[in-house]
């Protein structure tokens, strides 16, 4: 399978006629590709676009070409960008949690992609008193963090 996704991108990378080197690492969810080149920028695209759509592209000819045998996801990262991206958001989901908890106010975040989302649902499942749900619909699709309830005693209160 990693003989096919080289393949795959040797030619794809060649077709956009762009110069550099790409690793691949076997990893339990698929494939990682870390992909070294002096125009990183036209790959990423802005805010990572480019970079979805390319990943989309490698994901839906590596389903064709499994034939068979078990098909296994492919992330793209450019130059750092993807890791460096999802160490920010890691952080910035922190900070967010914290301003929800201080305030009690739910915070709706800007529309994101959904490997950005998912990121942050999971920041804000490991942060007690903390919930998330996506809201909106395709590009607008973006996440609202809330407080959640106190869990509710069964004691009745005392009137000591």
């Amino acid at each position: 399978m990693e003989e096919k996704l080289s393949d795959v991108l040797d030619n794809v990378l060649g077709l956009l006629l762009l110069e550099g080197s790409y690793e691949i690492e076997e990893v339990e969810e698929g494939f990682t590709v870390s992909i070294e080149t002096s125009d990183a920028g036209r790959l990423i695209g802005a805010r990572g676009e480019s970079l979805e759509g390319l990943q989309l592209l490698i994901n839906q000819i590596m389903s064709r070409k499994s034939e068979g045998t078990e098909f296994k996801r492919v992330i793209l990262d450019v130059s750092g960008w993807r890791k460096q991206k999802e160490e920010d958001l890691k952080r910035q989901a922190e900070e967010w949690g914290k301003q929800v908890l201080e305030t009690g106010v739910d915070l709706e975040l800007e529309p994101q992609s959904s490997w950005q989302r998912r990121i942050v649902h999971m920041v804000i499942s490991e942060i007690e008193g903390l919930s998330s749900e996506s809201a909106g619909e395709g590009r607008d699709r973006h996440i609202v963090i809330k407080k959640t309830e106190a869990p509710a005693s069964d004691e009745p209160a005392s009137k000591e």
